[in-house]
């Protein structure tokens, strides 16, 4: 693993941050750590973090992660956020073993400490009280079984996918994988499909971003130019989307296999941009996760943590399926965050 530092720009917020922490004379200040600051999905999370913060008594979010995502800088905000000890941490691990270590120093300085969005290995579950977010096997077995509607038959399959490490991918991998094989493996992120129930994934994947959204939709526009039989994209997270000009761009030839649902594609999330390609026949199916509930249910879990209660492990935040404009329509109509 390369040497690495904490980015200028967090670093002096996250002293700014507590020094004004320090001046206050009662209250809890717990840290929300995205696996990188430039995401537009975990904006929801820090929205959700900060509202609970004027909602709850006595407590602070302290927003911070690395700008990009880069899993030896998230670990080096973690460490220097333990090292000044704030009252409550929780994390979304990009490299989940990696972080388990850091993790066990929280644990050794008495800091409460949960996962949110993406959990720690299940050997490491020790290091963490409770994890917060989605049930991600659940979320790939949502994709699939929405692959198994329009593509009772199977074909063949490329998976985009986050950072190999990521244990929250993975688990949405295996739920997506054994669902199609009608199997369950020991282990995310699952077997590899070959020939199983009539579902095969294409030599050139799965893809892995490490949540780079233009290297994204350069990967899905050039396995879609190499794979022109490919019948299925489908996406564990929103990378490729969230740069929705881009997407539109590398996907726009492929118009008339999209409308016949020749070509299919699932992908991940609701954020407002993937609503608009949903709506614009540009994806055929979003499972979409609940960031904000996550951000917000977090400084519950750490503020009841601190003083001295219990929580159950773990605490799941839901799942929206759409599939149609109409679907886009209900759920802003009735969106809550």
């Amino acid at each position: 693993m390369r040497p690495s530092c904490l980015t200028s720009v967090a670093a002096a917020v996250l002293a700014m941050s507590l020094a004004g922490c320090a001046q206050e004379e009662t209250g809890y200040t717990f840290a929300l750590v995205p696996k990188a600051m430039n995401n537009p999905f975990f904006d929801f999370a820090r929205d959700g973090c900060m509202q609970a913060a004027a909602d709850l008594e006595s407590v602070d979010c302290l927003y911070i992660g690395p700008s990009e995502h880069t899993e030896a800088d998230q670990i080096q905000v973690v460490e220097d956020l333990i090292t000044r000890r704030v009252d409550g941490l929780a994390v979304s691990p990009s490299n989940a073993t990696a972080m388990a270590r850091a993790l066990a120093r929280a644990r050794e300085a008495g800091i409460p400490v949960i996962t949110w969005d993406s959990d720690l290995l299940a050997e490491d579950a020790g290091f963490r009280t409770t994890y917060v977010g989605t049930e991600n096997r659940a979320m790939g077995v949502e994709q699939a079984r929405l692959l198994q509607e329009l593509k009772p038959e199977g074909g063949s399959l490329c998976i985009q996918s986050g950072g190999a490490a990521a244990m929250n991918h993975n688990e949405r991998m295996q739920g997506l994988r054994d669902t199609l094989a009608g199997v369950e493996s020991d282990a995310p992120p699952g077997m590899r499909l070959e020939s199983d129930n009539g579902w095969t994934e294409v030599d050139a994947c799965p893809l892995y971003t490490n949540d780079d959204f233009p290297l994204a939709v350069q990967q899905m526009a050039d396995v879609l130019a190499s794979e022109p039989d490919l019948d299925v994209f489908s996406i564990t997270g929103g990378f490729p989307q969230f740069v929705d000009q881009a997407y539109r761009q590398a996907v726009e030839p492929y118009r008339d296999r999209i409308d016949a649902k020749d070509l299919v594609i699932i992908g991940a999330d609701v954020l407002p941009m993937q609503l608009d390609l949903l709506a614009e026949g540009l994806s055929h199916g979003q499972v979409g996760q609940r960031p904000y509930a996550m951000g917000y249910r977090s400084m519950e879990v750490l503020l009841e943590l601190v003083r001295g209660g219990a929580v159950e492990d773990p605490i799941y935040t839901g799942l929206d399926v759409l599939t149609s404009a109409e679907d886009v329509e209900a759920f802003r109509a009735g969106r809550g965050r």
